[in-house]
């Protein structure tokens, strides 16, 4: 076999690893990111109840 056409195959194979590799870190990053804004609503609407709670006081007294 030629060494060009092994230089090529060598260089398609690690572009396909690439675009495999590149695709599971986005999709990690996704996820991650999705978790953490999740986590963060969670505190804000927790302020948010709190918040409304102290209004809801101030308002009866």
């Amino acid at each position: 076999m030629p060494i060009g056409t092994v230089i090529y195959q060598l260089f398609v194979f690690l572009l396909i690893s690439l675009f495999f590799v590149s695709l599971t870190l986005f999709v990690r990053l996704l996820l991650r990111n999705q978790s953490n804004k999740a986590a963060s609503l969670n505190q804000i609407e927790k302020k948010l109840d709190k918040i409304i709670e102290n209004q809801e006081k101030l308002l009866k007294k």
